[in-house]
């Protein structure tokens, strides 16, 4: 029986808002590094994101509600688009401790984390993507083994940025907020790993 191919429309859309929010992440750690003053835009750019995976979430709801043919399991597509979903919501989480907290300046510690994270989140659209067939369950997997792959990085750059933290900051309110916003650079890359497991999953009952 046919499936219904809007999923795989709405998983590619939000996939794409996955990268260009990744995008802005690393835009925003630079600008906090070189420029502060080109910092909101970006803070913008990852609003935006937000709010556009939100709109595809809630149509992928819909149809779920109202579609008898689904590609998948219907809680195997419910799983999947939240994991997505958390995804950006870490990226907002990030930019928004930068505001909340006054952040002034960051470190290229935390740019080495955006950029494992921007990594991540490019691995995990190019994943999405091949989920339209099964055939493509071995490129599948490959991508989720860079994701996993990825993520073991992050935790390494998470335990180096925080060692050199402890170990040169003076300023005790500079650590604390630096230490929160490696922590959820980090957590990006946690979540990739999330969808990654996600993906695994449907590629093991599917093919």
């Amino acid at each position: 029986m046919p499936k219904e191919v809007r999923y795989f429309d709405y998983f590619d859309a939000h996939a794409d808002q996955i990268v260009l929010g990744g995008k802005a992440l690393v835009g925003l750690i630079e600008a906090m590094i070189d420029r502060p003053e080109n910092a909101q835009k970006f803070v913008d750019e990852i609003n935006q994101c937000e709010l556009s995976a939100d709109k595809i979430i809630h149509e992928t709801e819909a149809m779920l509600h109202s579609s008898f043919i689904t590609p998948f399991d219907r809680d195997e597509i419910h799983q999947l688009t939240n994991n997505m979903d958390n995804i950006l919501d870490k990226i907002e989480d990030v930019a928004e401790t930068i505001g909340l907290y006054d952040v002034q300046r960051v470190t290229p510690e935390a740019r080495k984390l955006a950029q494992i994270s921007l990594t991540c989140c490019e691995a995990v659209a190019a994943a999405v993507k091949l989920l339209r067939t099964m055939k493509n369950a071995p490129a599948i997997l490959k991508y989720c083994h860079e994701i996993d792959n990825l993520e073991s990085d992050g935790d390494v750059a998470l335990r180096e940025a925080m060692s050199k933290l402890f170990r040169e900051e003076q300023d005790v309110r500079q650590m604390i907020k630096l230490k929160a916003v490696y922590e959820l650079l980090e957590e990006v890359s946690d979540c990739c790993k999330d969808v990654s497991n996600s993906i695994e999953s449907i590629v093991l009952e599917n093919s």
